[in-house]
């Protein structure tokens, strides 16, 4: 089996080649543009219901439903809505810190893409495409089938998933691309020694 540490650079090459490709769709092209709602002449009596109210970061949803059997109240509640997921975040906004942990879930997946490439038996001299193929669906399995979630339980609007899946299908491509260019090499045994 093919191991991890001879995979260093298509795993660093990787997450670094997707990370670029991220900050370039996510600042310079239209994709997400639409993706979040402005709340308009409601921001401001919005945030003053926050501060008021004492959010502390974490998730909310909207109405609250507990386990077990519904209350009459809580029946109506859920029938008139409206419903929403909410996320109060910690501090003023700081792109350092989610950028580093972006840079480090790219390096896991980089990392696991690489694992299944030589767990499936793929060793040193396999052809690009062959090795594109392996990691490739791996990559596919955690880029765009992963944000699936959001949508199904979460109410992340459908119409962002669109956005999601050429962002996920193209480092996809970089990973698989990335692996298949650099998977190590057959090495030539010289029989003279």
């Amino acid at each position: 089996m093919m191991s991890l540490t001879s995979l260093w650079l298509p795993i660093l090459l990787s997450t670094v080649f997707c990370f670029i490709a991220s900050s370039i769709i996510w600042m310079a092209s239209p994709l997400h543009k639409k993706d979040y709602e402005n709340p308009g002449e409601h921001e401001g009596s919005m945030l003053d219901l926050l501060r008021r109210a004492g959010f502390t970061p974490g998730v909310y949803v909207f109405p609250w439903c507990t386990h077990g059997k519904p209350t009459p109240e809580m029946l109506e509640k859920m029938k008139t809505g409206p419903w929403a997921h909410m996320t109060v975040m910690q501090g003023p906004p700081s792109m350092a810190k989610p950028l580093i942990l972006w840079f480090v879930y790219l390096l896991a997946i980089g990392i696991t893409v690489g694992y299944v490439g030589a767990a499936s038996g793929l060793g040193a001299g396999v052809n690009y495409l062959r090795v594109f193929q392996i990691v490739g669906v791996s990559a596919f399995l955690v880029h765009v089938m992963g944000s699936l979630p959001m949508y199904i339980w979460m109410g992340q609007p459908w119409k962002t998933l669109p956005g999601r899946i050429v962002d996920g299908l193209i480092y996809t491509g970089l990973t698989a691309g990335t692996f298949g260019w650099l998977w190590p090499k057959a090495t030539l045994i010289n029989p003279a020694g």
